[in-house]
């Protein structure tokens, strides 16, 4: 287990995930996930089946609702993004997945099946650490605080821009918009990890709408400065993606963005997530 940068992540050496697992290989791996927030596979080969197998240590999977997986394992959602394709890429920007769900995920098991020659990197950063970086006082402040998440911003048949953002450029994926995006949930804004008891900032750009009690232009500023204040470059790390290479992170106490700077090449990748538990 070597680590990626002095905030998170952590790259593991000698382990073949086609592979049935001992239990002391998941052990260690499990150990080195909770540690390192995300870790980082290289040279892997594996089947959509071995690719379920190894998340199922983990627990149970997700069907994502506006996001179509492979017709034969739904669990399997097929990241692809065409070489002529000018939409911005899936999971652009700063962003913790569905945590619009009543459980969010614990996490996701991300593998490179066609990477570019360059570019299309992943960014991670610490919400931890982020938290941990707050001042006492609006520590005080956050700890008593309830957030608002929806999708509806993002896949909501009410969003204009996101119609035609997805429907006229989007040729990569099969994205569904609905009014069912529209639901909304709350969660604290303040979280505690279970297996490691350390609390984390869980507020995002993408799906945290406001603070419950406060109007949208009420929160605002506040969120602006969380949201930034959580992406400095001392909590962060970024992965070079290969063919074969796979990235699992902790959906509860990261965020991560992928960038979408590889025009002109084509990105396939498979996720599967992995249900977790209510934020508390």
């Amino acid at each position: 287990v070597e680590p990626l940068s002095g905030s998170l992540g952590a790259e593991i050496y000698g382990v073949d995930l086609s592979q049935t697992l001992d239990n002391q290989t998941f052990s260690e791996i499990r150990q080195a996930f909770d540690e390192n927030i995300v870790i980082f596979f290289r040279d892997q080969n594996i089947t959509p089946e071995q690719h379920l197998a190894f998340g199922a240590r983990f627990g149970a999977f997700d069907v994502h609702p506006f996001a179509a997986g492979l017709p034969e394992h739904p669990e399997v959602l097929p990241i692809v993004r065409e070489a002529d394709d000018t939409a911005r890429g899936f999971g652009n920007g700063w962003h913790s997945d569905v945590t619009f769900y009543e459980r969010p995920p614990l996490g996701s098991v991300l593998y490179a099946i066609e990477s570019p020659s360059r570019g299309g990197d992943t960014m991670f950063a610490n919400m931890c650490q982020a938290y941990d970086a707050l001042s006492d006082g609006l520590k005080q402040t956050l700890d008593g605080l309830t957030a608002i998440h929806s999708a509806g911003d993002t896949y909501g048949a009410k969003n204009n821009a996101t119609l035609r953002r997805g429907h006229s450029a989007n040729k990569s994926m099969n994205i569904r918009y609905g009014d069912d995006a529209e639901a909304e949930v709350e969660h604290p804004v303040i979280r505690t990890i279970p297996e490691t008891g350390r609390k984390a900032l869980f507020v995002n750009r993408t799906y945290t709408k406001h603070f419950k009690g406060w109007t949208r232009a009420e929160s605002r500023p506040l969120l602006e400065y969380l949201w930034n204040h959580a992406i400095q470059p001392e909590f962060t790390c970024r992965f070079r993606w290969r063919k074969g290479s796979i990235a699992f992170w902790d959906n509860r106490c990261t965020l991560h963005s992928a960038i979408a700077d590889y025009n002109g090449q084509r990105r396939e990748m498979h996720r599967v997530t992995i249900i977790g538990e209510r934020p508390y």
